[in-house]
């Protein structure tokens, strides 16, 4: 049975910590369980990156890690990774500070992990490689000789042709990346705007099935929607809250409550959805001392000034909002820049009458299903959601958005806290099948499954491949 090689900017050590590969993390040890292998990753420490690796074995799965030294941390994460691709990729051109220092360093780690990996890889390993920060690891492991079988799955979204081609290493990044057997996309809508920015480089050739030929390089493109545990939230989100959140639960039953939830940064929309609402009480003053619209946005990436300019606004919004509408006993805009548990979370979704996801772009979000999954069937919230979020393909019978128009998110709003019981319920049963069809399982097992099904490439150096132990099954 082949083992199987996962690949991420940060793995999930099976400490009991926090780490960055958040809700990657089930998937991800749900199909390492099954066949055993690899997890590879950034160990998130500074040292040098030629340090010895760090090995832990747990049953059939191994943890490897190695460590980054600050000047490549901070062009190949900060600087490449967060300040060139995720803004581009959230289209979000104005934001991108591209320079050739970053993007050499970018380049430089992907070129030593894959010198770190390949002597790992054993003959019939099937590689799966992680997000936006590895784009190259793949072509950077073919020159080193490996020829296993490569998957990369993108948990973003990735840009139309006008945005990508507007990065000034697109070209060399598309190359790279036909250099994976298999690309797995969130949407259809992602998957179609690689192939066009390709098409856009070099001649590609599409056959049957999402199979293509570019520069001499056959591979596959598919869409995974990555699901969550739905079962598991349904379960926690049951039972009591805290005792330490009494007080909270009596004064969520004195007023309908608007709930939100996401890391603090500019992809989110948060500065647009505090405007909805003020909207909301301005158009429908019925409402106001009624309802309560609380945002949780904890600090993610403080360090950078794009990121302290949302976080500043916010602060003036609620402020604002709160002094125009607010009244004695009566708050209409909690905002919390803290971090909560996410066992808690699930709780007080349960506990709420509107869920408020409504990114400017995203790849899926997992906060939108993890919503739904919580609600009681019997009695459930309403989500509102943004068309621009992946999770908006799957789950079509929430109140769609679009994140920009201030009046439909607070026309959307206004409906959802007058929905009858009769439709909210009709509404979460049709996106309750969607998530237990389409789980986290589901996403690992389909594209470990289409994987498995390609075919290697050929040897082209047998000395080499020999000497990694990486030839052709």
């Amino acid at each position: 049975m082949s083992r199987l090689v996962v690949v991420s900017n940060r793995v999930a050590l099976p400490d009991g910590k926090k780490n960055g590969a958040g809700g990657l993390a089930v998937g991800i040890l749900g199909a390492l369980k099954n066949s055993g292998g690899v997890w590879f990753g950034w160990s998130g420490e500074t040292g040098e990156i030629d340090d010895p690796l760090k090995k832990v074995s747990q049953g059939n799965i191994q943890w490897v890690t190695f460590n980054l030294n600050e000047e490549d941390y901070e062009q190949y994460y900060c600087q490449f990774s967060n300040g060139v691709l995720w803004p581009a990729f959230h289209y979000r051109l104005d934001l991108v500070d591209f320079t050739r220092e970053a993007w050499e360093g970018y380049l430089r780690v992907n070129v030593a992990m894959a010198k770190q990996l390949a002597p790992l890889i054993q003959r019939g390993d099937i590689i799966w490689i992680h997000d936006y920060h590895l784009l190259p690891l793949a072509s950077e492991l073919r020159r080193l000789g490996v020829n296993n079988r490569i998957g990369f799955f993108l948990h973003i979204p990735f840009p139309t042709p006008e945005i990508f081609t507007a990065l000034p290493p697109g070209k060399t990044l598309l190359e790279q990346m036909t250099d994976y057997d298999l690309l797995g996309f969130q949407t259809e809508g992602d998957r179609q705007a690689f192939i066009d920015s390709l098409g856009l480089q070099t001649q590609v050739t599409t056959y049957m099935d999402g199979h293509h030929m570019a520069d001499g390089k056959s591979f596959q493109t598919h869409v995974y929607p990555i699901g969550i545990e739905t079962e598991d939230v349904v379960e926690q989100a049951k039972g009591p809250l805290p005792t330490k959140l009494a007080q909270l639960k009596a004064e969520l039953g004195r007023v309908q409550n608007i709930f939100s939830v996401e890391r603090l940064d500019y992809s989110k929309g948060l500065p647009e959805r505090f405007l909805a609402f003020e909207t909301l009480l301005e158009k429908y003053p019925e409402h106001i001392g009624k309802i309560r619209y609380t945002q949780i946005a904890p600090t993610s990436r403080g360090d950078v000034q794009a990121y302290q300019d949302i976080r500043h606004q916010l602060e003036t919004e609620a402020g604002r909002i709160n002094g125009k509408f607010g009244q004695l006993g009566w708050t209409p805009l909690y905002y919390l820049n803290q971090h909560f548990d996410r066992k808690v979370l699930l709780k007080v979704f349960r506990h709420t009458n509107v869920g408020l996801v409504t990114p400017l772009r995203d790849g899926m979000n997992l906060v939108a299903k993890e919503y739904v999954a919580a609600q009681d069937p019997r009695d459930p919230g309403v989500l509102v959601l943004s068309q621009f979020a992946g999770a908006a393909n799957e789950l079509s019978a929430a109140v769609l958005v679009n994140p920009y128009d201030r009046d439909d998110v607070a026309n959307a709003l206004h409906r959802a806290l007058i929905m009858p019981k009769e439709e909210r319920i009709a509404r979460h049963s049709e996106m309750m099948a969607v998530l237990r069809h389409q789980d986290i399982n589901a996403w690992q097992e389909a594209f470990i499954r289409d994987l498995k099904q390609v075919k290697t490439r050929s040897t082209q150096n047998d000395s080499t491949s020999a000497s990694l132990g990486c030839s052709m099954p």
